[in-house]
């Protein structure tokens, strides 16, 4: 998030009410060289608008997800690291990705549905990449791959579209062995719910799924990169990261409140996933 000076009193946005735990997805945050050319992206994406200015970032908002552009040189792209992508469903891929192409941008079908896409079979799954070569996935809202299943085999209902586009998950690349210990330690530290995504293992939070696929290494941190660190927003802040300490989980840096009222945490996660922790940015 931005430097205290760039925030206003008050609740920030809209985002999907907490689990049990009190945690839900609340934002991702990006370095970009061109604020201004990764607004305009942003926007013809996903219709995202924005909410607040000022600071070092541009916030955007769609339902249930802030997205702060934050001028600077990231090391790298997402890609290459532990958090690979994020992705959003929309209402039509093949509609999205063409209105993509005539606003200048690349996009593509997701490569291994290429060929059942040029021979007019399924057009659910796309990926768009910015002017400055961050890649996002898009599902279409109704396709099957998009639904989540609990480990008890319940499917759980997604959330109901109320705008162009929602964050559908968060994409994690971990070495196998890591993959059950990933969907464990989410569902510990925030109350993930643990179930399979399509072929993926994946744990759910209000507001996005978590998916997780196998790589050969292990992958590179996010902190530094053009997808820096993702944020959750959580209720009783404080007493949240004292019981984390108290069960060993280190913070980077410590609780702290914001003469705004907006407190946050941050913390890595034991596969380099930078994770800043807020209080004060919802309204429900």
């Amino acid at each position: 998030m931005s430097s205290a000076k760039s925030r206003a009193s008050g609740p920030w946005a809209q985002l999907a009410a907490p689990n049990e735990m009190g945690v839900a997805m609340g934002h991702i945050h990006l370095f970009v060289r061109d604020v201004e050319a990764n607004k305009q992206f942003w926007a013809a994406l996903l219709g995202a608008t924005v909410c607040r200015k000022g600071g070092r970032c541009v916030v955007l908002q769609i339902p249930d997800l802030i997205i702060f552009l934050e001028q600077g040189d990231p090391c790298a792209l997402s890609e290459g690291s532990v958090v690979d992508h994020v992705c959003f469903r929309v209402p039509d891929v093949a509609q999205k990705l063409l209105d993509m192409v005539s606003a200048g941008y690349r996009a593509e079908p997701a490569p291994p549905l290429k060929a059942a896409w040029n021979s007019g079979g399924r057009r659910d799954t796309g990926f768009v990449w910015s002017s400055e070569g961050e890649h996002v996935e898009i599902m279409r809202d109704s396709a099957q791959n998009t639904k989540f299943f609990l480990d008890t085999g319940e499917e759980v209902p997604r959330i109901t579209m109320t705008g162009p586009a929602v964050l559908h998950h968060l994409h994690f690349f971990v070495p196998q062995d890591s993959i059950g210990v990933l969907k464990a330690w989410y569902g510990t530290v925030f109350g993930a719910i643990p179930g399979k995504r399509w072929n993926y293992e994946a744990a759910d939070l209000p507001g996005t799924n978590l998916n997780i696929s196998a790589v050969p290494r292990r992958m590179s941190p996010t902190k530094g990169r053009m997808l820096d660190h993702v944020g959750f927003e959580v209720k009783r802040l404080k007493t949240f990261c004292q019981k984390l300490e108290a069960c060993g989980v280190e913070f980077d840096k410590p609780y702290n409140q914001e003469p705004s009222g907006v407190a946050t945490a941050f913390l890595t996660d034991p596969w380099g996933t930078y994770i800043e922790l807020t209080e004060g940015v919802n309204y429900y």
